[in-house]
C-alpha cells in the first residue's frame, strides 16, 4: 500500500488545503454549467387538473400553446394539447376583467388595466372538457369564446 506523507510545513499545508479547495470550488462550478441546460429545463410539466392555478408561462404549456377562440373584444382561450390545460389572454387597450372558464365550474380570473400588454390567467384543468375565455367591461358587459 502506497504512504502518503504529511506535508512538511505548515505553509505547505494551508497551500495544499487551498489547493484542494479551488478544485473542489472549479469542479462545483464545471458541473453546476453542465447541468443547467437552458431555459427550457427550468418549466415544470403538469396535465389536465394538475395544470390548474399554474401560470402557463412557468411551464411547458406554453410551447405548444395555440389560439383556439376570440371573441369581439379580443379575449383569447388558448390550449395546450401536451398539458390539455386552457387559459384566457388579452393584450388590449381597454381596461377588463378576463376570465377562463370550464363547463365543471373551474374558473381563473386577472383584472387587465388596458395598457396594451400582453397578461392572461392562470390555466384550468381542459383534459376531456370545455372551456371558455370571457372578458366583462363596465357600462358594455361580457363576452365570451365559443367553448373549446
Amino acid at each position: 500500500m502506497p504512504s502518503v506523507t504529511a506535508p512538511s510545513s505548515p505553509r505547505r499545508a494551508r497551500l495544499a488545503r487551498k489547493v484542494a479547495t479551488g478544485g473542489s470550488a472549479l469542479a462545483l462550478a464545471a458541473s453546476g454549467l453542465f447541468l443547467s441546460a437552458g431555459p427550457a429545463s427550468a418549466a415544470t410539466s403538469c396535465s389536465g387538473p394538475d395544470c390548474t392555478g399554474k401560470d402557463p408561462a412557468a411551464t411547458v404549456c406554453q410551447n405548444d400553446a395555440r389560439t383556439v377562440a376570440t371573441n369581439s373584444l379580443g379575449v383569447e382561450l388558448r390550449y395546450s394539447p401536451t398539458c390539455r390545460s386552457a387559459w384566457a389572454r388579452y393584450s388590449g387597450t381597454t381596461g377588463m376583467t378576463v376570465w377562463v372558464s370550464s363547463n365543471t365550474g373551474l374558473n381563473q380570473a386577472i383584472l387587465h388595466p388596458g395598457n396594451g400588454a400582453s397578461a392572461w390567467t392562470a390555466m384550468i384543468d381542459d383534459k376531456g372538457i370545455l372551456a371558455h375565455a370571457c372578458g366583462y367591461v363596465s357600462g358594455f358587459g361580457s363576452e365570451c369564446t365559443s367553448w373549446y
